[in-house]
């Protein structure tokens, strides 16, 4: 009557003794073996599966789907700029900047006119004055207005317009002695001996006109 108590798997045991259950049956009945937390692979945020660590070891390439490729354009380099914004730096001031030879040629010219009706003492002078002109704007030492100015005066010089080229003389020797100093007056000296040969040879084309007018009026000749 006793062996209908003792549990099936330990007939040895009694009525009253708990029933010893397989861990084989257990693990059956609770279905298939989980795998250990210390063992689980998390998913990927993308969704995609993740490769165990034994497979990319061995040098397989990742199952998976391939990231996408962007294409955007990227920034230029830190301190790089476009080719069409680099300019040489010595291109707008020498387009702003008048020219030396613009300047020393008209004057070099008014002194050749004048030689031959001026003394030569007084033509070397002039000659000497221009040659340091030349020296301090090649040299760099004469300022942007002052070379501006020097401009309009051979422009008024050559167009035979005395006061005026005399004007810009004074403002030069009032605003800019310092710089013009050395060489200003050989310029001034010119447009005087300039305006004087100018007087001079109007004065003999009145006067070649007036003996041909005399002659004409004269009968037989």
């Amino acid at each position: 009557m006793a062996e209908l108590y003792v549990k099936p798997g330990n007939k040895e045991r009694g009525w009253n003794d708990p029933p010893q259950f397989s861990y084989g049956l257990q693990t059956l009945a609770g279905g298939l073996k989980r795998t250990p937390l210390t063992k689980r692979v998390a998913a990927s945020q993308d969704g995609s599966p993740r490769v165990p660590t034994s497979q990319t070891s061995t040098g397989l390439p990742p199952m998976g789907p391939t990231p996408p490729v962007s294409k955007a354009p990227r920034p230029p380099p830190v301190g790089s700029c476009p080719a069409s914004s680099v300019e040489p730096a010595n291109f707008s001031v020498t387009e702003s900047e008048t020219l030396l030879e613009d300047v020393l040629k008209p004057l070099e010219e008014a002194l050749e006119d004048c030689r031959g009706h001026t003394k030569k003492q007084v033509c070397d002078d002039i000659s000497r004055r221009l040659a340091l002109l030349q020296e301090q704007w090649a040299g760099g030492k004469l300022s942007v207005p002052v070379k501006k100015r020097m401009a309009l005066l051979v422009q008024e010089l050559s167009g035979h317009q005395w006061e005026a080229a005399d004007d810009i003389h004074r403002s030069l020797m009032v605003d800019h002695v310092t710089e013009v100093s050395q060489w200003m007056v050989g310029v001034k000296r010119l447009i005087a001996e300039k305006r004087n040969l100018s007087s001079e040879e109007e004065a003999n084309e009145e006067k070649s006109t007036d003996t041909a007018e005399e002659n004409h009026m004269v009968p037989g000749v």
